[in-house]
């Protein structure tokens, strides 16, 4: 049953993954075509505004539903009706906390969006309404980590990702007939409701017993809790800090309309860079059991696996988001074909290569979660963004006197330097010391010469793009040139890893056993 809901977990996931995908880029389509790129960077200042302000929430949800897993397979209902209530109080107290700190914003709100004065929007109501339809969500978290507690997420997501979807078509109808912003934040929060309404239906006829039990938490879980939620939150507000400043600073400098420019790349790297990371996520608990029952060493090897595994996807899907995604937008976003929402090749070079080198953490931050580490460096994120932040500002001035929009590649170039001196160094350090306990030179080596090699090909890549009249044609050509290209780093980092050979086809031969349902001792 439980294999059976975890595969049910993965392909709605999926499914809706894919869909909310298409829905989100039809709509910002519309946004762009009907409202314009100005709006749609304002639309993304508030969206990084608010998840600046979301960051008190990082950890909390992640902590509270670990603590739930055992009180619900030992039957405890007490338990887990104790954190549930704590759950929501903490939630409730976030979003009052945010809804709060974001009234308090708005006399500042005209100091982060440049060039605002020229767009027929409302600053301060619009943000309203944004705030508004975030806030809503904090109302029935709680009774969504419940659902996903009992391996429900199927359930989750498919209420969300409707609610989504509705407020998708809503938002692109009212674009269509009224070419109306305010009227398109409205349609976010009648989504929020739906979204509220159905998690309150289904959590009343599935678990009545734990919504009205008023069960006290212990003193010990509660500081279980305590310390998972500090750990977690301190390792989130990096990514935060990071990825969100960037889009701050770019707004408040250089302008929101440069910003919705930039947005429109952005959202499709995110989105393709959160699908191939289904890759390694599903996996944690895999690795946690081979983390105890073979040991170290063989975990070891099979991190250097995954290491390389994580090179191969990043080289063949990086290198073909730079060699297509100008014709992506334009098709996408620019309805006129007019080219005006397209950066030159040195602003997509270093995007692209910004995202890769945070996707090459993907294989460390995997073994870290599955092993448990991640207490030891909570202290890195607070550091990361704060360089980071430092380095933004001043690379603005700095590469702003070549152009405004290379003042774009100095803000991703101080998120290159924090990735590349900080996370690709302080990661890996703590995992070896703390749960693998070897020397991290071999790993440093090659993790280096990978992001070198990709830098290298990628810049090759550049030289060899074809320009063609049609914009699809124009796309399959470079996209076939880009799967060329990758050929030749994905071959060298394979022949050149002797344990990537050795265990691809070990490592999978247990997985399917495992997901066969083996016996204990043959399970990984």
């Amino acid at each position: 049953m439980d294999k059976k809901k975890g595969l049910l977990n993965v392909i709605v996931s999926v499914v809706f993954r894919v869909l909310l995908l298409v829905a989100t880029l039809l709509t910002r389509r519309f946004l762009i075509r009907f409202a314009g790129n100005d709006v749609n960077g304002l639309n993304s200042l508030y969206t990084s505004i608010l998840g600046f302000l979301a960051v008190a929430e990082l950890g909390v949800g992640s902590a509270i539903t670990y603590c739930m897993y055992r009180p619900i397979v030992e039957g405890e209902k007490e338990k887990v009706s104790a954190l549930y209530h704590l759950f929501t109080k903490l939630y409730y107290i976030i979003g009052a906390v945010i809804f709060a700190v974001g009234l308090l914003l708005l006399p500042f709100l005209k100091f982060f969006a440049k060039g605002y004065a020229q767009i027929d929007v409302d600053l301060y109501l619009t943000f309203t309404l944004f705030l508004v339809s975030v806030v809503l969500t904090y109302l029935f978290s709680a009774k969504s980590s419940l659902i996903n507690a009992y391996k429900n997420n199927y359930i989750t997501t498919a209420i969300s990702s409707s609610g989504q979807l509705l407020s998708c078509g809503a938002q692109i109808a009212v674009l269509w007939l009224t070419h109306s912003f305010t009227l398109y934040l409205v349609c976010a929060i009648g989504g929020a409701l739906l979204q509220w309404a159905a998690t309150e239906i289904v959590t009343r006829k599935m678990y009545p017993e734990i919504l009205a039990l008023k069960a006290r938490i212990d003193a010990d879980t509660r500081a279980e809790v305590v310390k998972n939620v500090k750990a977690m939150f301190m390792h989130k507000i990096g990514g935060v800090l990071v990825n969100t400043a960037d889009s701050i600073i770019i707004s408040a400098f250089l302008g929101v309309t440069l910003l919705g420019k930039y947005s429109n790349y952005i959202i499709i790297m995110t989105a393709m860079s959160g699908t191939i990371a289904l890759c390694f996520t599903p996996l944690t608990s895999v690795i946690g059991h081979l983390y105890v029952e073979e040991g170290k060493e063989q975990v070891r090897k099979y991190l250097h696996f995954f290491h390389t595994f994580n090179f191969v996807l990043g080289a063949f899907f990086f290198l073909g988001y730079y060699a297509v995604i100008d014709n992506v937008v334009t098709i996408c976003f620019d309805s006129g074909m007019t080219g005006e929402l397209v950066f030159g090749k040195w602003v997509t070079f270093i995007i692209t290569l910004n995202y890769f080198i945070q996707f090459m953490r993907q294989a460390v931050l995997l073994f870290r979660d599955a092993t448990g580490t991640f207490y030891y460096d909570r202290y890195k994120p607070l550091v990361e963004g704060a360089i980071n932040i430092a380095l933004s500002i001043a690379f603005v001035y700095l590469f702003g006197l070549v152009s405004e929009e290379f003042s774009v590649v100095g803000v991703i170039a101080a998120t290159i330097l924090t990735n590349l001196f900080i996370c690709h160094i302080v990661e890996p350090r703590i995992l070896y010391r703390h749960a693998l306990q070897y020397t991290t030179k071999y790993y440093y080596i090659k993790n280096y010469l990978y992001i070198a090699l990709f830098a290298a090909t990628l810049f090759g890549l550049s030289f060899c793009h074809v320009e063609m009249n049609g914009e699809w044609m124009e796309l399959l050509v470079n996209g076939c040139i880009a799967v060329a290209f990758s050929l030749a780093p994905i071959l060298a980092a394979v022949i050149t890893d002797r344990d990537f050979r050795n265990y691809f086809g070990t490592l999978f031969r247990k997985i399917k056993t495992k997901l066969n349902g083996g016996t204990k001792h043959e399970e990984v």
